[in-house]
């Protein structure tokens, strides 16, 4: 049974990689989500991340898709208890931004969606920093006393933004955030390493980084010459283009020999094993994607394997 990791300081203990739900109403239907739900349930996976505005890009769709198929989900199962749940607010095109009003309004529209009386974590998707941090973290407190919601997170927020959060939070004694979903994997290193993680480490928080695959390229699918079919194909691919990452590529190929492991799971294990990260964030649209995903929780490279990694990409 693979042990699950505190998150930073809260009472929640997740799966060492979170079940990304951005995928869920766009690339997978009804069907394909139950079925990735209940494989990655079924091999001890408990984090399920998604947001409000998945997938409002999609012609068709309005936001709010994923949540209800997960909504859908959980409640055909009856195991709500068992799953961390963790959406965000501020980009549903009826409920953008991040005042109190707005955030109040967005949870009581998700959890409507989710089907449930709580949010496990509730980030704030993407930050507006013409919104003080004092009403942003106000309006999540009232969220925190009212039960609707468990622990408060952060992404895609600036090092300045989320200090001045935390002080605010200390200072009036409010809910504080508890973990930090950045930008950040193997070929894309510069706005999360410095500042942003060395916050993030002093004040003890959690990171649960998104895009760990750089939107497929660290799957190792995507090689010179070679035509991969998926609505994420070109931004993936740009990776290619550099030498970094080709630099990246062949240094995965070289342990995950070594390892008689995927690709993937080798990308995602040097992210689980950089400081301050929890748990990465992957998506997987059938269930055939998902035991690469699933062994970086049995997968552990060393110290060199991981230096190796650190210098092909620097």
């Amino acid at each position: 049974m693979t042990s699950l990791r505190k998150l930073g300081s809260s009472d929640l203990e997740v799966f060492p990689l979170a079940l990304g739900g951005n995928v869920f109403g766009w690339t997978a239907d009804e069907a394909a989500t139950f079925a990735v739900l209940d494989a990655y349930t079924a091999a001890g996976g408990n984090f399920v991340d998604t947001a409000d505005s998945y997938s409002a890009w999609v012609d068709g769709n309005s936001g709010g898709e994923s949540e209800t198929l997960i909504g859908n989900w959980l409640r055909a199962r009856g195991n709500r208890d068992d799953v961390v749940i963790a959406t965000k607010v501020s980009q549903h095109p009826d409920f953008q931004g991040l005042t109190a009003a707005n955030i109040k309004a967005a949870a009581d529209a998700s959890l409507r969606r989710l089907g449930t009386d709580r949010i496990d974590l509730y980030y704030t998707h993407f930050d507006k920093p013409e919104v003080p941090v004092e009403e942003i973290v106000g309006a999540l407190d009232a969220l925190v006393k009212a039960g609707k919601v468990r622990h408060i997170a952060a992404s895609n927020i600036s090092a300045e933004r989320l200090r001045a959060s935390l002080e605010f939070s200390d200072r009036e004694g409010l809910a504080r955030y508890v973990a930090l979903q950045p930008h950040y994997n193997l070929v894309s290193r510069g706005t999360y390493e410095g500042e942003l993680r060395d916050l993030v480490a002093a004040t003890g928080l959690a990171a649960v980084p998104y895009f760990a695959l750089a939107a497929g390229f660290l799957t190792g699918k995507y090689r010179p010459g070679a035509t991969v079919d998926s609505a994420r194909a070109q931004g993936a691919g740009k990776h290619l283009e550099t030498e970094r990452g080709r630099k990246v590529l062949a240094a995965l190929d070289e342990i995950a020999r070594a390892h008689d492991s995927e690709i993937a799971t080798v990308a995602l294990a040097w992210l689980a094993a950089q400081p301050t990260v929890v748990a990465p964030i992957a998506s997987a649209r059938t269930v055939e994607q998902l035991p690469a995903l699933l062994a970086v929780a049995r997968l552990e490279l060393t110290e060199g394997e991981i230096g190796r990694l650190t210098e092909a990409s620097a």
